[in-house]
């Protein structure tokens, strides 16, 4: 291989792959990036096995080729050096890095040995503007299960139908669901693992335009003319989350976001080990308390209207705060729907495009 290629954009290249190399010990060989001539430009890859990525920039090329080098090495150099241009060169598995100030060999692979990114023949089924990819994912994120016990729980179950794309995530303590409207779409489902969805909130921030999507059995393909992010589906079925989804509600709420947050976080302060607090709603105000034996106590008050009955229920603070940072509007509404039943949150708008639930904790 012999090419010139713009260090900015290979730059941004390689920043864009290197993320999902993983420190594999036993497999050696994804610890590197792979660089392969293709199509008259440069095709950049990195693959952990679960989620493979490919970039695709402009170069200059004299001759083809390809070598797969160790992605810390080449990240560190490239995004150091100052240089409009860089050559690569690759003899006998080394590659040569020069420019105006450098000259630089990096030892390298066999390119043969680097896995193969599987390849998604199927057709696009859709495409979706990149920050409403990203944005939606966001919005779910903190739902996913971490733990693998559950391994359908472990990701975002994405539905797309014939008027709108429904995101979805719940560990079993809180679920969240999100709704974008969305036209002349095939119907599909599926479940892409939470590693996946990190990386492609990541990814998404340098990426304008639109993102199409494909999938095979078991892989979902997302990818625009230069990019490609291929990843593992997670088998299995996801549950029927709408059946937890409460129709009626016993109490509605009406407060202030940002009050109420500043409040969840000062009562946070003084809850026990389960991150406990307990918000007892009567007309006209919502109290927050806290009690904490090593610590002291707390009551705070926020504005509220009440709408039906008082009501009193004991949450995890921290759910309660990843509620509110994904509603966008300045009031929301909190449905208590009876004692043991889930806390619904929803924005106070007209689009009730996105739905929170919390399991109570047990007094």
């Amino acid at each position: 291989m012999k090419i010139i290629v713009n260090q900015k954009n290979l730059k941004k290249a390689i920043s864009l792959v290197e993320k999902v190399v993983s420190k594999n010990s036993s497999l050696p060989i994804l610890n590197n990036i792979l660089l392969k001539t293709e199509n008259g430009r440069l095709k950049i890859s990195a693959t952990n096995l679960e989620i493979g990525i490919n970039y695709i920039i402009g170069a200059k090329i004299e001759e083809v080729g390809q070598i797969a080098v160790p992605a810390r090495i080449i990240s560190d150099f490239i995004g150091n050096i100052m240089d409009d241009k860089v050559s690569l060169i690759t003899k006998n598995n080394i590659l040569s890095i020069n420019s105006d100030r450098y000259k630089t060999q990096i030892l390298g692979f066999d390119a043969k040995d680097f896995p193969i990114i599987p390849k998604i023949k199927s057709q696009s089924l859709a495409s979706i503007p990149t920050k409403l990819l990203k944005n939606s994912l966001i919005t779910v994120l903190d739902s996913v299960a971490v733990s693998e016990t559950r391994p359908e729980l472990a990701g975002v179950y994405m539905n797309f139908n014939n008027d709108k794309i429904v995101f979805a995530a719940t560990d079993s303590f809180r679920l969240t669901e999100k709704s974008v409207d969305f036209k002349n779409i095939q119907k599909q489902f599926f479940i892409i693992p939470r590693n996946t969805v990190v990386e492609l909130i990541r990814i998404a921030g340098d990426i304008e335009g639109d993102l199409s999507f494909n999938t095979s059995d078991n892989q979902v393909s997302f990818f625009n003319d230069d990019f490609e992010m291929v990843s593992r589906i997670v088998d299995g079925n996801y549950p029927d989350y709408k059946k937890i989804i409460p129709e009626k509600y016993v109490s509605r709420v009406l407060v202030n976001k940002n009050e109420l947050d500043k409040n969840i976080r000062i009562a946070g302060l003084f809850s026990t080990n389960i991150s406990d607090i307990k918000i007892n709603c009567s007309e006209g105000k919502m109290a927050i308390l806290a009690k904490n034996s090593d610590k002291g106590e707390i009551e705070t008050l926020v504005e509220a209207s009440l709408k039906n009955e008082p009501f009193e229920v004991s949450l995890n603070f921290h759910y309660l705060l990843d509620g509110l940072k994904i509603l966008d509007t300045e009031k929301i509404i909190i449905e208590f729907t009876g004692q043991g039943s889930p806390l619904v949150i929803r924005p106070n708008d007209d689009k009730k495009d996105v739905v929170y639930l919390i399991m109570p904790l047990r007094n």
